[in-house]
């Protein structure tokens, strides 16, 4: 099993920036694939940006430009720095691990105020 544990996130403004961070414990293959998905309020839960063990990126058209993705592969974390938030980006970003099987974080909260 994979445990997985975020932080980050929290209240921002228009324009402004926010970090969020997930740490993988437990049974990890040597290839994997992390990422951060997010889901607003009455939407479906969404793909914002993944990355695999080979740095291979994958990003969501209204996030391109903005967020970056990146991944500590000694330590089992991914990053994703987010740029130039929009009031649209509030949603709760949930880590998602694929390895052997899937595993999804408890989610973080992202407010961005206009």
């Amino acid at each position: 099993q994979v445990q997985l544990v975020e932080s980050g996130g929290g209240l921002a403004q228009a324009g402004g920036s926010l970090r969020l961070s997930c740490a993988a414990s437990g049974s990890i293959p040597r290839f994997n694939i992390m990422g951060w998905y997010r889901q607003a309020p009455g939407k479906q839960r969404e793909l914002v940006a993944t990355i695999d063990t080979g740095d291979i990126t994958d990003y969501a058209d209204s996030v391109k430009g903005r967020f970056t993705i990146s991944r500590d592969n000694a330590k089992n974390t991914v990053h994703l720095q987010m740029n130039s938030l929009k009031p649209e980006d509030t949603a709760v970003y949930y880590c998602k691990h694929l390895g052997w099987g899937v595993t999804w974080g408890q989610g973080t909260r992202v407010t961005v105020s206009s």
